[in-house]
């Protein structure tokens, strides 16, 4: 599991409760950028140009997440994402969220490929490849 995809991102008040702690969800928001920013990285489309020119959207089928330690105001955080199996149908991914090395949060992820009907759909053998 060496080779992941990297988002960087910083903590802003927003993302936080009223002790400076970042609020659960908002890890979601993290880990949702970090998987967008690296099919743009992995396959130089939009999520529009992957709907319209190859019929497939990602959606979250299923995700299981571990808080292990609190992120806060002002941190300054990596989201890693690996690819840990892929199909043309669904992608298996473990995300962690980083501060200096150390893993605060892991979530695994499991999307799916639909149709914008909300049936399976298959991606492409050549998309498939670069991810």
């Amino acid at each position: 599991m060496s080779k992941f995809h990297t988002y960087k991102t910083k903590v802003y008040y927003e993302d936080t409760d009223a002790g400076g702690i970042v609020y659960y969800a908002r890890y979601l928001h993290f880990i949702e950028r970090a998987r967008t920013e690296m099919i743009y990285d992995y396959l130089q489309l939009s999520h529009a140009q992957l709907k319209e020119n190859h019929k497939a959207i990602f959606v979250v089928r299923e995700c299981n997440v571990k808080y292990h330690k609190s992120a806060n105001f002002e941190d300054k955080l990596e989201v890693r994402t690996y690819v840990m199996k892929k199909s043309p149908v669904r992608l298996n991914l473990k995300q962690e969220v980083v501060r200096d090395n150390e893993t605060l949060v892991t979530a695994e992820v499991e999307l799916a490929v639909i149709d914008s009907n909300g049936s399976i759909s298959k991606l492409h053998e050549k998309l498939l490849e670069k991810i």
